[in-house]
């Protein structure tokens, strides 16, 4: 499968979706609730913003003045449209950027916000590489997903040793939150309905519309079947891990 190929299917397959990854809005304003003076001068950076549901949560919960940045133009053109409806594109901005490349000023930003992608670059490189982006005694929002107790079964162990080996207990998240520099103002789990109520519930319709329209694809049926593997893998297992919300500051 060419890289164009994969690309193609893999945001097939994540269309139409209300947000690309676990969350809540809920989960978004109790996070922004930990940010201390969202202003009208406070500038947000939103990484990885997908199509905005929580973007469009802190523009319409905060009078921040937002740019958020996704790697797929369709993404950043339905966040764009978004914005213009519900009367928040005045402050909020959506560009079409790579998170491992952004080219903005060092200082622009009082809060960087990242739900459910740091995890592309890794925290610590994240962290490290985002830190000149913040102005003094900036802040740094994000979700990382977190093993919830010890001792996961086999299947759940190997899937994640395979897609995120990266992945730790809380504990260690935040011992390595503190070896890049910032202070851990606050952190919550996310719920389990964060995972399923917008995420996995429409992206389980999407797989099984997606097998049809390639029924004769191997390489999509192969897709298909991967994803098909992490709801079920969730399903079975979702007591061992989960998404942490963590607050930080920059020291």
């Amino acid at each position: 499968m060419t890289a164009d190929r994969s690309a193609a299917l893999f945001f097939e397959l994540f269309s139409g979706l209300p947000r690309q990854g676990p969350g809540t809005a809920a989960s978004t304003r109790r996070a922004l609730g930990l940010v201390p003076d969202v202003g009208p001068r406070t500038r947000v950076l939103d990484i990885g913003c997908g199509t905005g549901a929580q973007t469009l949560v802190l523009a319409l919960d905060s009078p921040a003045r937002i740019v958020a940045v996704d790697n797929h133009p369709p993404f950043i053109d339905i966040l764009n449209r978004e914005a213009h409806r519900l009367g928040v594109a005045d402050r909020l901005e959506a560009r079409v950027a790579d998170m491992r490349r952004l080219d903005f000023p060092n200082h622009s930003f009082d809060l960087i916000w990242c739900e459910g992608a740091i995890y592309n670059v890794g925290v610590e490189a994240g962290l490290r590489d985002w830190r000149r982006l913040l102005r003094r005694d900036g802040h740094v929002a994000l979700t990382e997903v977190c093993w919830r107790k010890p001792e996961p079964p086999a299947e759940c162990a190997a899937f994640w040793k395979r897609e995120y080996p990266a992945i730790r207990d809380t504990d260690a998240l935040l011992e390595a939150v503190d070896a890049c520099g910032y202070r851990t103002v606050g952190h919550f789990p996310l719920p389990a309905s964060a995972w399923w109520d917008d995420y996995y519930r429409p992206l389980q319709d999407n797989v099984t519309a997606f097998r049809t329209r390639h029924h004769d694809a191997p390489d999509a049926q192969e897709l298909a079947d991967q994803c098909q593997n992490e709801i079920d893998i969730w399903h079975a297992h979702s007591t061992f891990y989960g998404y942490e919300f963590l607050v930080l500051r920059a020291g």
